[in-house]
């Protein structure tokens, strides 16, 4: 059962990368710091270079493909966000999870039993409850966790910006399902290294078409170096967790939640944030949804 723990480091690295990356936002803007560690990330894992040749053509094509679905992803999460209230966007993440389940069920064939099935639910419950807090107000008893309104300009193609992050969840969705494809068949050097390659090679051609303005000033941003390792890291272990056969994507999906828990806690700790034990006990019952996940 290495491969769960793999993902769970995945899972916690991925809520330390959601630290670093408001944090490194602070000082530069979000293309800046997408590039920078993205381009930091490749240089990381270079020496992999070596290991990393001698596949089929069609691997190529692949890996460009599954590099392709991230880049639409942090492309198109990044515009949604911008235009719909945080709250809204937090709730239609949860398609996320249910993209990737169905994927592992419909097309890999992998099999839920009532454990799995009920910690998808508890999962998914926690994730909701964290967009939503009780009031004290008893007229109003419950209210978004981030009240804030659409702006005006943006209610007439809100439409337009539910369906992008629809399509940001889906994309990653299919990103992971590639993981599993792929790494049956060649190695996580091969993989890590090739994707990196055409995700940079994908922000340049942005950028170019664009014309966007990168400073680099954001090389001095610390967090940037520290999302880079993050990223690295936590992608190494999820890659060679997806190459044990017993592996699941229904299941790994539900331990990648636990990056929530890092999140909440950096919130407390690192931007003092208010309404915090609402939040751990959310947290709290995504934990039972995992625990219950990854039982037999």
């Amino acid at each position: 059962m290495g491969w769960i723990f793999l993902v769970l480091i995945y899972g916690l690295f991925k809520g330390g990368r959601e630290i670093a990356k408001k944090k490194a936002m602070t000082r530069n803007t979000v293309m800046e710091v997408l590039v920078a560690y993205t381009v930091l990330s490749l240089i990381m894992v270079v020496p992999q270079a070596k290991d990393a040749g001698g596949l089929e053509l069609k691997y190529y094509f692949l890996i460009a493909f599954k590099s392709f679905c991230m880049f639409i992803a942090w492309i198109c999460s990044f515009n949604s966000l911008k235009k719909l209230p945080v709250s809204l966007f937090g709730i239609l993440s949860l398609s996320r999870v249910l993209f990737a389940t169905l994927l592992g069920v419909l097309v890999l064939h992998e099999t839920m039993g009532a454990l799995q099935i009920t910690g998808l639910v508890l999962v998914c419950s926690g994730l909701l409850m964290l967009k939503f807090k009780p009031n004290a107000n008893k007229t109003d008893r419950v209210v978004p966790l981030v009240a804030e309104e659409i702006n005006p300009s943006v209610k007439e193609n809100i439409t337009i910006y539910v369906i992008i992050a629809f399509i940001s969840c889906l994309m990653n969705s299919i990103s992971g399902f590639m993981d599993k494809i792929l790494m049956k068949d060649i190695t996580s050097s091969q993989l890590q290294f090739w994707y990196m390659l055409f995700i940079v090679f994908y922000y340049a051609v942005y950028i170019l078409i664009k014309k966007e303005k990168i400073s680099l000033s954001v090389i001095k941003n610390p967090w940037v170096w520290i999302l880079a390792v993050l990223f690295v890291t936590g992608d190494k272990a999820l890659f060679i967790a997806n190459a044990d056969p017993d592996s699941k994507i229904s299941v790994m999906t539900l331990i990648k939640q636990s990056a929530c828990i890092v999140t909440i806690l950096g919130g407390k700790f690192i931007f003092k944030e208010k309404g915090i034990a609402w939040k751990l006990l959310c947290a709290s019952v995504i934990i039972s949804g995992i625990v219950l996940g990854v039982l037999k």
